[in-house]
């Protein structure tokens, strides 16, 4: 029996997900989170086989949620679960230790395979996400737009370019000297300027208007 938890703060995603997988008998649901902090304090009791990760979350994000529980229990697999097919946020979730990236339109006979495929080692990506990754090299030499966000202050732009390398809010104010408040008022406030909710749609601006020109 596979032991599976979710990951997801929309509460149909869990219900639905839980009766799809439930019905199988080589898989168990055994408990859902409809946030990852409360994921990871969970794990200090008990890790399952897999764990199914949402993207898109408050808080804490599936990207960097997925590089802590990677470093603390790297015998997990987790798969990734999101309504988007953006390429840079497969390539930073399958950096950051994810052994598969579904979308979540995905079927029961498609969840199933890939839970099977990460089990034996093996890197599951639905035929959606496989494309995606394969026009990366095309879209990379499209001509970007102008920027029309307001200019980033110089602080701003290290703590985006760490944001960018996947470091968590802590491990930013350990790097900068600066107060885990401080990092969080900077990571709001770079969120207002590009207009965006979450880190999610931060890679995606920072990415499609060449926000850092070094990118």
């Amino acid at each position: 029996m596979t032991e599976i938890y979710i990951v997801d703060d929309h509460k149909m995603v869990l219900e639905g997900l839980s009766l799809l997988l439930n019905t199988d008998t080589d898989l168990e649901v055994s408990k859902t989170f409809s946030n990852a902090n409360d994921l990871i304090e969970s794990l200090e009791k008990h890790v399952p086989d897999v764990i199914l990760m949402d993207i898109n979350m408050p808080e804490l994000n599936g990207i960097e949620a997925t590089k802590i529980i990677k470093k603390s229990y790297p015998h997990v697999h987790i798969i990734a679960l999101s309504m988007i097919s953006e390429s840079n946020l497969i390539k930073l979730m399958l950096k950051n230790g994810a052994g598969g990236y579904l979308h979540k339109n995905a079927g029961h006979e498609e969840i199933k395979e890939a839970i099977h495929h990460v089990l034996t080692g093996k890197k599951y990506l639905s035929e959606e996400i496989s494309d995606a990754l394969l026009n990366l090299n095309q879209s990379d030499y499209k001509p970007r737009p102008d920027s029309p966000f307001p200019k980033l202050s110089r602080r701003e732009e290290e703590i985006l370019e760490l944001i960018l390398e996947e470091k968590t809010t802590q491990e930013i104010s350990d790097k900068l000297f600066i107060s885990f408040g401080t990092v969080e008022t900077h990571r709001r406030n770079i969120m207002i300027k590009l207009g965006v909710k979450n880190t999610a749609g931060l890679v995606r601006v920072v990415y499609e208007y060449n926000i850092l020109k070094k990118l």
